[in-house]
């Protein structure tokens, strides 16, 4: 059985150094995502991330299963954040938030195979964002990303070193503030948390 290792192939996008900031420009890729606004702590955050993953690893199991016989690991959460008044973020209003949740797709995962896991979700669960599940292409270009470790309280300077980067390259702040979540949170104390900070830039 075929393994493959999406996270190492595509080490310019997924294991970005924690000492710097990097430009890259992500291609167009395939993401199940789930949109909704309120607090990363409210129950609809939460109901977002427990459809996508059920939905990505009904995904993995069905291939592994096919006749490819292909195994892979499931690529980690990611969320795109914006507000329609930025200054929310500022004064931590959390509930005026704006999210979409997102979980990338291998090239060989179709809007066929997606329908299936979907319904087989379905089936099993009775998960109340199940039917907000999308699969559809994105793409961002050229950007700035770095790791950041530690909470996610503590992104106030990260964030800031990808803004000054931007600005030093006599660039601008285009698209969606972007996370890419690479620690199970749940297992690991908050000062080992592995964050990508990711900023579309012009």
């Amino acid at each position: 059985m075929e393994k493959i290792d999406y996270k190492k192939e595509l080490k310019d996008f997924y294991k970005p150094s924690a000492k710097k900031v990097t430009e890259v420009c992500i291609p167009l890729m395939n993401f199940l995502m789930v949109d909704g606004i309120g607090s990363p702590e409210s129950n609809s955050h939460k109901e977002a991330i427990e459809a996508l993953y059920s939905v990505a690893y009904t995904l993995k199991f069905m291939i592994k299963k096919s006749d490819r016989q292909i195994d892979y690991g499931v690529l980690p959460l990611e969320g795109l954040w914006w507000a329609d008044d930025m200054t929310d973020f500022i004064t931590d209003n959390k509930s005026n938030w704006l999210w979409t949740m997102m979980i990338m797709q291998p090239e060989l995962v179709t809007m066929d195979l997606v329908a299936c896991a979907i319904n087989q979700v379905k089936e099993k669960k009775n998960l109340p964002a199940i039917e907000k599940v999308r699969f559809e292409p994105f793409i961002e270009g050229k950007c700035a990303q770095t790791l950041h470790v530690g909470p996610f309280s503590e992104e106030g300077p990260t964030v800031e070193r990808v803004h000054s980067f931007i600005a030093e390259h006599d660039s601008e702040r285009i698209g969606k503030h972007h996370e890419i979540y690479l620690t199970d949170i749940r297992r690991a104390a908050p000062k080992n948390w592995k964050t990508i900070i990711r900023q579309p830039m012009s």
